[in-house]
């Protein structure tokens, strides 16, 4: 059975230095929820504060209800994979497998019976009697998973577990490890650094910025209704402009963003009682053409530069007033448009699509 997890006004400092400061946080049972932030923003010190191996300076922790805030890591029903695979060179897949279960004197033949449906569920059937050295990157980790999961911890902790993969390796892994915990039900709470596999998993995501939690909520929310600028920038690309209030009535706010480009928003985005503010635009969300669309907020522009991604280009427009942004194009067939530098487009962009933001 799965555990729910809360922080309660949980604060580590390290000498002079905060790395957690003031969080509460509650992640319920059989939740996958991950901690998303940059190095250093203290999103491992708060799984290494749920896992017991650090002590909150103040707050509490608790698990399934119980304060677990001053029990060491043994005595709490969770387990963590660590970034570094950690298997013992010298034994086996089924031994390192196994390994917590002979420290808790797990009877030989259930133990030996819990290794065969761990390895089963991580598709690693038929390779027990393998040494690490003769595995992939991709099979050790899942070795490691197989040995968290063998427990039967309550939450499983995963710190950056992906981080030392191929592209292609992480992306098959971060659908495993998905599959995986709907099928255990098991409480996730998973660190990294890396916003697609925040996106790809995570039933919510909460966002860390010094040592705070700067955003909770979907991946739909966290990308489409970004609370703050870090927020918005962080998770996916952004234009951040800023932008100035020139006209307010009961349905429309009529701006202008640095460079001069004059755009309209509903009157309900734009802050209440503010001048200035900060427009954030989704690269994606600005629609590319040739000849004049029809949208709420078009604009002409000059193309002054066009990268190759394989499925999407990606370029930056500057227009005749100066606005500078940046936008994604899709490769959709050889029928599609294509854009080079030096063309003369036209752009469109949906009222919905901008979100408005306090400036920090």
């Amino acid at each position: 059975m799965s555990a729910r997890v809360e922080l309660r006004n949980v604060t580590k400092t390290f000498g002079t230095v905060d790395a957690v400061r003031d969080v509460s946080l509650e992640i319920a049972a059989g939740e996958f929820l991950t901690l998303l932030g940059p190095s250093g923003c203290g999103k491992t010190t708060l799984l290494r504060i749920i896992a017991g191996f650090e002590q909150p300076s103040s707050g509490s922790v608790w698990l399934g209800g119980v304060e677990v805030t001053h029990l060491p890591p043994y005595r709490r029903p969770v387990n963590q994979v660590f970034q570094s695979y950690a298997l013992f060179p010298h034994l086996t897949v089924a031994e390192n497998v196994g390994f917590g279960l002979r420290m808790q004197r797990v009877p030989a033949a259930e133990a030996a019976e819990r290794v065969r449906e761990a390895l089963e569920l991580v598709s690693l059937t038929g390779l027990d009697a393998r040494s690490p050295d003769q595995l992939s990157g991709g099979q050790k980790q899942r070795v490691a998973l197989a040995r968290a999961i063998v427990c039967r911890p309550q939450v499983l902790l995963l710190d950056e577990p992906l981080s030392a993969l191929d592209a292609k390796l992480r992306h098959a892994m971060q659908l495993e490890l998905k599959r995986l915990q709907r099928q255990l039900g098991l409480t996730f709470v998973f660190v990294t650094h890396d916003q697609e596999e925040a996106l790809t998993m995570s039933d919510r995501i909460a966002i860390v910025n010094r040592g705070r939690i700067e955003q909770l909520g979907t991946a739909h929310e966290i990308y489409h209704q970004p609370a703050t600028p870090f927020a918005a920038a962080f998770v996916g690309e952004a234009n951040l402009l800023e932008a100035e209030l020139l006209e307010l009535d009961a349905l429309n706010a009529q701006v202008c963003v640095k460079g001069g480009l004059r755009l309209v928003l509903p009157a309900t985005a734009w802050p209440e009682g503010a001048k200035t503010a900060l427009v954030s635009i989704r690269p994606e969300k600005i629609h590319v053409a040739r000849q004049p669309v029809v949208a709420a907020n078009t604009f002409e522009a000059r193309v002054e530069d066009e990268v190759f991604k394989g499925a999407t280009d990606h370029l930056l427009l500057a227009t005749a007033a100066g606005t500078r942004l940046s936008a994604v194009v899709a490769n959709e067939s050889a029928l599609g448009e294509i854009f080079h530098a030096g063309d003369r487009v036209f752009c469109g962009l949906h009222a919905d699509d901008l979100v408005v933001l306090r400036a920090e």
